[in-house]
């Protein structure tokens, strides 16, 4: 069952992929439907509130009448940082799946683990490392591209500055 969802997931990811962003994806669940989809819009927004769990948050808060997503899960391809997993604890979820581990950000293990801190009033349960590859792969597929748009990009202002 979770593979399922993280490839709903995934899906959401080839979204903010497809527009530039940062291909990261979120599905949230209740009572095994999908009731929330989101995924980083943080560059196309202009917010740094933009991220897919956020996203994904606030339409399940509306679409369940309440701000307790309790008998939640959430599937996302990447860890998520301390502001998402902030609002995770927040919302009451139950469970959070990680597709990839983020070890510059995040914070469900990684860095820190703000989903199970016994000092807060609600801890979640995390599975991690579901469609890992997958998940991978498509962050690392668009960071080698950006790379390599930024290098062409240098060396095209480096022409035109010679030109000049």
């Amino acid at each position: 069952m979770d593979e399922k969802y993280m490839k709903e997931a995934l899906k959401q990811a080839k979204k903010a992929n497809e527009i530039g962003e940062v291909p990261i994806g979120c599905v949230i669940v209740y009572e095994d439907k999908i009731i929330a989809r989101g995924y980083n819009r943080r560059n196309t927004k202009n917010s740094t509130l933009a991220h897919a769990e956020l996203i994904a948050i606030d339409k399940a808060s509306r679409k369940l009448g309440d701000w307790r997503l309790e008998g939640c899960t959430m599937y996302v391809t990447l860890e998520p940082c301390q502001m998402c997993s902030g609002a995770i604890v927040q919302s009451r979820m139950d469970k959070v799946v990680i597709g990839a581990m983020n070890q510059k950000a995040g914070c469900a293990g990684s860095i820190l683990n703000l989903l199970q801190m016994e000092e807060f009033n609600h801890q979640v349960e995390i599975v991690r490392g579901v469609l890992e590859e997958e998940c991978v792969a498509i962050l690392q597929s668009f960071f080698k591209n950006l790379r390599l748009r930024n290098k062409q990009e240098k060396e095209e202002r480096k022409e035109k500055e010679n030109c000049q």
